[in-house]
């Protein structure tokens, strides 16, 4: 009898000790595209978030009194919607503690509805359809500037800066795509500016010949593109084998290294204009240029554009983790909402009452030499 109540005993420790190491685990998942057309972008994204972890594993995390593990779960959403919404249903289904995600707003949206009715807390570091946050949920937040900023800065550039006199505004159909190219539109008729053609395409496509033919005829002398950087590469190349001289525009999803490399000699100096929905000046400027430095020596390559957003993303929500004593989405959600100048890489970081970050920056920026080249940092 004594024998079988030291193997109960000892089971029962076994027991405590299992469920003691399954609660020191905290795991928090990471969505992007990892697969497809924008696959560098993802695993860029995806990268921020391996670095942040393992940095905080390194350095010890502790929550509630308790040492913790942190366990990134990284999830493919295809930049797709539909499996946007599957991989947000899954998560919430594992009970996550957290989620940095996703980077399309097309996605990141309808994803959103989801983590809401989960009680989940969802930080996108790349999102920037006004949507997002606007929705009134509690859970969600970003981490950069949003298209009103974007696209209005843009449009006033190409018509104040630029001089354009016959602008020209293709986009991708996605919601960021349409979102970001109605703001400029709006931003250049107010500006005083003409936009003589409006035309789309997909976030799919490789033939634009016809569009561009259009738009040809009609003597753009600016084109602007709401879409990524996979469709604005050869897009570029098609323009220069028409003929088209015309200075060419885009938000942030084309405001990539992978850009120059699509692009190759179609791309002159001073031709390509984007926007990065952030970015840093002063002494912040040597704590990115130290982020960038530790990521390509860590991965082999250069940030694409938003890893250091992702990273930082992580943090706060840890941050946020362990000042509310818990990893308890219910109870650590307020005080993410309630962050207030965390120091990151990327900047300040406060969110206002929508879950946006407070004086966002955006980072003008044009290709030289064959490297994206910083205009102005403005907010």
């Amino acid at each position: 009898m004594l024998l079988k109540l030291n193997v109960v005993a000892a089971a029962v420790v076994a027991l405590s000790a299992g469920f003691a190491s399954a609660q020191a685990v905290v795991t928090i998942a990471h969505v992007g595209p990892t697969s497809g057309a924008i696959a560098h972008l993802g695993k860029d994204n995806e990268n921020g978030a391996k670095m942040a972890v393992e940095e905080l594993n390194a350095a010890g995390v502790t929550i509630g009194g308790n040492k913790v593990t942190l366990k990134l779960m990284t999830e493919d959403d295809a930049a797709d919607p539909k499996q946007g919404t599957a991989v947000a249903q899954k998560l919430a289904d594992a009970k996550v503690a957290g989620v940095i995600g996703h980077l399309n707003s097309g996605t990141t949206i309808p994803a959103s509805r989801i983590y809401s009715d989960a009680g989940i807390p969802q930080v996108s570091p790349s999102a920037t359809n006004p949507k997002y946050t606007r929705q009134g949920f509690k859970t969600a937040f970003r981490m950069v500037a949003d298209d009103v900023h974007l696209g209005s800065t843009l449009g006033k550039y190409a018509v104040n800066t630029l001089k354009g006199k016959a602008i020209a505004v293709i986009d991708d159909r996605t919601a960021y795509g349409q979102g970001v190219a109605q703001e400029f539109t709006k931003a250049v008729e107010a500006a005083g500016g003409t936009v003589v053609a409006k035309e789309f395409t997909t976030d799919k496509a490789t033939d634009f010949n016809s569009i561009l033919t259009t738009i040809k005829g009609k003597k753009a002398d600016v084109v602007f593109f709401g879409g990524m950087d996979a469709v604005a590469g050869p897009m570029l190349r098609q323009m220069k084998s028409l003929g088209i001289n015309a200075k060419f525009m885009g938000g942030d999803g084309i405001c990539s290294t992978e850009l120059i490399k699509l692009g190759g000699d179609a791309i002159a100096d001073n031709q390509v204009y984007c926007a990065e929905a952030g970015g840093v000046e002063g002494k912040e400027e040597a704590d990115m240029a130290a982020f960038k430095a530790k990521f390509k020596a860590k991965f082999g390559t250069d940030v694409q554009v938003y890893a250091p957003y992702v990273y930082d993303g992580v943090k706060v929500m840890v941050a946020a983790m362990v000042k509310a004593g818990s990893s308890d989405p219910a109870k650590y959600l307020p005080i993410l909402a309630g962050t207030k100048d965390y120091k990151g890489v990327t900047g300040n970081i406060t969110f206002d009452e929508k879950g946006d970050i407070k004086n966002g920056a955006l980072t003008l920026q044009t290709v030289r030499g064959g490297k994206l080249t910083k205009l102005a940092v403005i907010r």
